[in-house]
C-alpha cells in the first residue's frame, strides 16, 4: 500500500529536529534520554534517506548546511502546529469557556482585577488563566504580551501603552535624600531582566533623559513582581508602568521618585490564537476597549 505522506521515518526527523535546534548530538541526545551514539546513527539514516547531507561536522560542534536548515524551518513550523493541537486537546475547555495566558506580572497587576467586572456583564462565560513567563503560548486562545505588535504573524488587539516612572519607597526616598534624577544615579537600583520581554532598563532611561548609565549598586531579578516587593522593601528603586501600577502608586505602596516620565517603546497587546471560540472573541474585545 502507497503511503499517503512521502516522508521519512518520523523518529529520524524528531531526532534531527531536536540535534538542529540545540546545534549539538550530545545535547540532543540528552533531551531525548538516548546516547549521542543514537542521535547520529539516526540522523545517518535521514541522510542516506533524503541522499543530502544536513549537518556539516566539525571537531567543536555542527552547523546546518542549506538542505538542513530548509528542513529545520519546515520541521518547526509543523511541530509549533501539533504542539498546540495536543495542548488544546489535554485542556480542553467548556464550550463557553476562554483561555489566556499570561505572565505572573501581567496576570496580578493587570488582567485579574478586570475578571470581575467581565463577569458582572458576562455571567456565563468561564474564563480559566494559564501563567506562563517562559516559552510560547500553545493550547490558549488569548495571550498578553510587551513588546511590537505589529511582529506577530496573526491577529492582535493593543490594550494600552503606558508611560515609565522611576518608583520607590517613600522610606528610600528619604534615606537616599532623591529629589532629582541625577540623584538616581548613584542609588542602589532594582533591574528586572526576564530574558524574554523587552522591558526598558535603567541605562535606557537615564539616556532618554540625556543622563549618563548609572554608577550606583544594582539588585538583579528576573520576575517583576519580586522586583516590586523588593522596592517595598527599600532595597533600591525600580522602573514602573504608571497606569499599570496605579494600584501602587495610589495607596503608596510605592511613590514617584522623581517627575520625569518616559514615553514606554512598546505596547501591551492581546494576541488571538487562530481557533479562539466565539466567547474568547467576546472577552478579547472586551478587554481591549478603551477604559
Amino acid at each position: 500500500m502507497l503511503k499517503p505522506y512521502d516522508l521519512p521515518s518520523l523518529g529520524d526527523l524528531a531526532c534531527f529536529e531536536a540535534a538542529a535546534r540545540n546545534l549539538s548530538f550530545k545535547l540532543a541526545s540528552a533531551e531525548l534520554n538516548v546516547t549521542p551514539a543514537a542521535v547520529s546513527h539516526r540522523i545517518k539514516a535521514l541522510e542516506r534517506d533524503l541522499d543530502q547531507p544536513l549537518f556539516n561536522r566539525h571537531y567543536r560542534g555542527v552547523e546546518l548546511t542549506e538542505s538542513g536548515a530548509l528542513l529545520f524551518v519546515a520541521l518547526q513550523r509543523g511541530f509549533e502546529t501539533i504542539s498546540d493541537c495536543v495542548a488544546r486537546i489535554r485542556n480542553h475547555q467548556a464550550h463557553m469557556g476562554a483561555s489566556i495566558a499570561a505572565t505572573t506580572a501581567m496576570s496580578g497587576l493587570w488582567l485579574t482585577p478586570r475578571l470581575g467586572a467581565f463577569w458582572k456583564t458576562h455571567p456565563g462565560v468561564a474564563i480559566s488563566q494559564l501563567i506562563q513567563d517562559q516559552g510560547k503560548s500553545h493550547g490558549v486562545d488569548l495571550s498578553i504580551h510587551y513588546g511590537d505588535p505589529a511582529a506577530e504573524e496573526g491577529e492582535t488587539r493593543v490594550l494600552f501603552h503606558d508611560r515609565i516612572v522611576a518608583m520607590g519607597s517613600q522610606q528610600f526616598a528619604e534615606t537616599w535624600k532623591i529629589e532629582t534624577i541625577d540623584d538616581l544615579l548613584s542609588v542602589p537600583l532594582i533591574h528586572t531582566q526576564s530574558g524574554i520581554n523587552p522591558y526598558t532598563e535603567w541605562p535606557d532611561w537615564f539616556a532618554n533623559f540625556n543622563r549618563p548609565a548609572p554608577s550606583g549598586p544594582g539588585f538583579y531579578l528576573n520576575n517583576y513582581l519580586i522586583s516590586l516587593q523588593a522596592a517595598e522593601d527599600h532595597i533600591g528603586a525600580v522602573l514602573g508602568w504608571e497606569g499599570l501600577l496605579g494600584g501602587y502608586l495610589s495607596t503608596e505602596r510605592l511613590v514617584r521618585l522623581t517627575p520625569e516620565t518616559m514615553e514606554s517603546p512598546h505596547s501591551f497587546y492581546l494576541r488571538i490564537h487562530g481557533r479562539a471560540s466565539a466567547n474568547a472573541r467576546l472577552f478579547a474585545e472586551w478587554l481591549a476597549k478603551p477604559a
